[in-house]
């Protein structure tokens, strides 16, 4: 047991149940004393089975007041001031930017990681330039900063949010692939006219949930008997979907929807395409990665992010941002394909996520980042890689 005291500092306890709970227990078995700080939103008790402390903040995940972020960053400081821990790897906006700012002042080592960029930077507002300017400033005495694909670490270099020496790419947060296992649709009649197509996410708009919407609308006029789900959570917020327009689409015999689940398994088990036409600034989309690894094609953007997941006509299709007509298009392109061409879609899907996205493979790099920042701070992170 090396007993480096290690701080994952993320927005709600529900990230490292769904997201980080390999590289929680592959930092454990590697010797270090992990503490989760987060917002408690009812999974912190799977938290702290992973192995871990857990400390909770209060945080407005969404909010813009600069007075409860200026509270959020003085809880920080209290709990870093009090743990005292060897490092901190902090993960989302604003652990990134409040939580960095009160670790520089405590002289404490962070690995920043950036798993998304999202709406902050899709326009040219004041918005985006206060971001941009809140993450230069907490990023300046970043050990590392990690991204989820290279677009992101090039847009943070060339705008100088972050050293070009400092900035890392690591392929997502990994998918276990014990967990998602390789399946294949066992209830496919082989027929065209029963396909199953499935949007699995968040209902924001940038997400691309209306666009999925209209596409089923254009391509159901022309094979009615086609399903199309969605899978997701209401979230809030000004670009959220709203019950009522859910409902309105239900009822229009459009789509199916299935609810949220901390499970997506069985629904895509049961489906036969993934599509989730993202305009969002998307690090690495979960939800690819777990379609990709039960061995389902994908539909999905040629956008940041979501292009890392397919490779267009291997495993699966890339359609334009924001067009439902091309991604009809490609649905029907989908659609004439044989049962025997969909499996191999299926079975490339699978294979690109085990050369890429496995969980082994993203801990390892972490565990690899943490033993050669000593360089960089003049302490010690040398805990030995185990299997997560």
């Amino acid at each position: 047991m090396k007993g480096q005291n290690l701080i994952i500092s993320v927005n709600l306890a529900w990230n490292i149940v769904n997201f980080r709970a390999g590289l929680v227990r592959a930092l454990i078995a590697a010797g270090y004393r992990v503490t989760v700080v987060a917002v408690a939103d009812g999974y912190e008790n799977r938290v702290v089975e992973l192995g871990c402390d857990f400390i909770p903040v209060k945080m407005a995940e969404h909010g813009t007041s600069p007075l409860e972020d200026i509270k959020l960053m003085f809880q920080y400081y209290k709990i870093f001031k009090v743990l005292r821990p060897d490092a901190i790897l902090s993960f989302t906006i604003k652990p990134n930017i409040f939580g960095s700012l009160a670790a520089n002042w405590l002289s404490i080592p962070v690995i920043n990681n950036v798993p998304g960029l999202g709406s902050a930077f899709s326009g040219n507002g004041l918005v985006k330039l206060v971001v941009e300017r809140l993450y230069r400033i907490s990023f300046r005495r970043a050990v590392k900063v990690i991204f989820q694909n290279e677009q992101d670490r090039e847009l943070f270099s060339d705008r100088r949010l972050v050293e070009p020496k400092k900035a890392l790419v690591v392929p997502g947060s990994g998918i276990d692939l014990s967990h998602f296992q390789n399946s294949r649709r066992s209830t496919n009649d082989n027929s065209a006219e029963g396909l199953t197509f499935i949007f699995v996410g968040r209902l924001l708009r940038e997400k691309g949930v209306v666009e999925f919407v209209e596409a089923a609308r254009l391509v159901k006029r022309l094979r009615p008997t086609l399903r199309f789900q969605i899978l997701g959570f209401v979230a809030e917020g000004s670009t959220a979907v709203t019950h009522a327009e859910l409902v309105a689409w239900q009822e229009a015999g459009i789509i199916e929807y299935l609810g949220s689940s901390d499970d997506v398994r069985p629904f895509v088990q049961n489906a036969d395409c993934v599509v989730l036409p993202s305009f969002y600034r998307e690090g690495t989309p979960r939800s690819l990665l777990e379609a990709a690894a039960l061995s389902r094609p994908i539909i999905t953007t040629d956008w940041v992010g979501c292009r890392d997941v397919v490779d267009d006509g291997v495993n699966g299709y890339l359609c334009r941002v924001k067009d439902h007509t091309h991604l009809a298009e490609q649905i029907i392109k989908f659609i004439a394909l044989s049962p025997a061409q969909r499996i191999i879609m299926g079975v490339a899907g699978r294979a690109k996520v085990e050369r890429q996205f496995d969980e082994k493979i993203v801990v390892r790099r972490y565990i690899d980042i943490l033993r050669t920042c000593h360089n960089d701070v003049g302490g010690s992170f040398d805990g030995e890689p185990q299997e997560p």
